[in-house]
């Protein structure tokens, strides 16, 4: 991306949206951004000479949204998985035929991943990259994620080997060597594995590399049939709980576990669609809010969903507003004034992935944070008006064709609703090679059955679907949740 410092850019006249510690609000105010940081917010700002305006009134100016976890390599299959259930995901990706993918595939995956996420106001993404079987896939997903202007993570994984084993080859270490250098803050970097509950806890070499390297771990935790508590206490008893970790999903969990993550000052990475559509557990902020653990929005992957953040934001209401209902009325109860709000949502989507990413400087629009800057505004759109509740409005009734402008570290990268250097026929033509090579290597008759498959014989994938290693455990089956009765119960008498 160009080195040259960017125009000075101001948002005329919209509602801002501040997302800072007071969550202030202001009806009628100016963005000014100078450089790479915002300059200034309030009303009839001076700015100066030379400065681009943009008319932000009618519409709304917010932080750039945070996604903490998206597998942006599986892009090049969007909507593929529509029907799955996750065993079904696990059989395909982790048995079956995620080693089929080659460096050039996670290459185009990932570049219309990246450009996906700034379409739709995602200025920060994760790249849950767990399809890294080499250091060439590695890099490749690195140089996709370089060339578009947004800001990412690469949290590295492999699927295909137990993390105590990748962790130890020494080109992933030269990798991030390699790869940090000279990178900014445009691009950090963690480890991303799972931690099965092996009660020999086979994972903790690849916990002190990640000690060793400085990155911050990211797991997918509270994942029913594969990962449960028995990981959260091994993580915690062996003093790899971190401020810095992120547990996904975090879904089929037990008091306990949950405490570990709060007294440790973790925060979990909800994907709610996910949860909702996949299987992981019931969608855990009804569970997580009582616990005060800090909380993110991820989109997971779009095999299946949606790759942005307003669906996150209104399924993830929904979710925790329907369970609060049904355990209400299980009681006899009714619920008369909702404990989760619009605006808690709104902050979950900016200023809780910055948290959950260590980067105060991102999520907020305050003088000298960060520019990563939205503006939903669409005055073809009947829906557009009138904003009277601008948090509702940005939960429920904002979609991804009302961003229309998108800056990120002080350069428009979406604008008046189209992207800036979005090469569009060249990337599609990246991604039709990828199908092409997937279809060629698999068959059209196994293509195919792909998207309508049956379950898989046998019970063992639902046991585990990680196949570096024999580790099975009735544990990651317990019932969890008061509707089902304490944790491993069963049903309630």
């Amino acid at each position: 991306m160009p080195d040259s410092m960017p125009e000075p850019v101001v948002l005329r006249g919209g509602t801002v949206l501040t997302m800072d510690d007071a969550h202030t609000v202001h009806p009628r105010a100016d963005v000014l951004v100078v450089g790479d940081r915002v300059e200034a917010v309030g009303p009839s700002l001076q700015v100066p000479e030379g400065t681009r305006e943009i008319d932000a009134s009618g519409g709304i100016v917010m932080p750039g949204m945070i996604d903490t976890h998206r597998h942006m390599w599986q892009t090049a299959m969007r909507a593929y998985g529509a029907d799955w259930t996750l065993t079904q995901y696990f059989v395909w990706y982790y048995l079956e035929h995620g080693r089929t993918f080659r460096p050039e595939d996670i290459h185009a995956g990932n570049l219309l991943s990246a450009w996906e996420s700034l379409e739709a106001g995602v200025t920060t993404t994760v790249d849950w990259s767990h399809g890294l079987q080499t250091v060439d896939h590695a890099d490749a997903a690195v140089d996709a994620l370089l060339a578009t202007p947004g800001r990412f993570v690469l949290a590295y994984g492999n699927i295909q080997a137990g993390p105590w084993e990748w962790t130890a080859d020494p080109a992933v270490r030269d990798f991030f060597e390699r790869r940090r250098t000279g990178a900014g803050d445009m691009l950090g970097f963690q480890l991303a594995f799972d931690v099965t509950g092996d009660p020999s806890f086979p994972e903790r070499a690849a916990f002190e590399v990640a000690r060793d390297l400085g990155l911050a771990v990211t797991t997918h935790a509270g994942v029913w049939g594969a990962t449960n508590d028995d990981g959260i206490r091994l993580i915690h008893e062996n003093g790899f709980a971190a401020p810095e970790s992120i547990y996904v999903h975090a879904a089929t969990l037990s008091a306990d576990s949950y405490q570990r993550i709060a007294a440790s000052g973790g925060s979990v990475s909800v994907s709610t669609e996910s949860e909702q559509s996949a299987g992981q557990g019931y969608p855990p902020t009804w569970q997580v809010r009582q616990y005060d653990i800090p909380v993110s929005l991820s989109m997971d992957t779009s095999v299946w969903w949606s790759g942005d953040l307003f669906s996150a934001m209104r399924t993830t209401l929904g979710a925790d507003r329907s369970r609060e209902h049904l355990e209400a009325h299980v009681k006899g109860d009714t619920v008369t004034a909702l404990s989760l709000r619009a605006e808690h949502v709104v902050d979950w989507a900016t200023r809780g992935g910055a948290r959950a990413l260590g980067r105060d400087d991102l999520g907020r629009l305050t003088a000298g944070a960060k520019a990563d800057v939205v503006l939903i505004k669409n005055d073809d759109s009947p829906v557009s008006f009138p904003i009277v509740n601008p948090y509702g409005h940005v939960a429920f009734q904002a979609q991804r064709g009302d961003v229309h402008t998108v800056i990120v570290d002080g350069r428009v990268v979406k604008d008046a609703g189209k992207l800036v250097g979005f090469d569009a026929p060249a990337v599609r033509r990246g991604i039709d090679a990828t199908i092409d090579h997937l279809r060629a290597a698999m068959g059209e008759e196994t293509w195919q059955a792909g998207m309508h498959p049956a379950l898989p014989e046998g019970s063992k994938v639902l046991d585990n679907p990680y196949q570096y290693t024999d580790y099975q455990s009735e544990s990651t089956h317990g019932a969890r949740g008061t509707m089902f009765g304490d944790p491993a119960s069963g049903a309630e008498d």
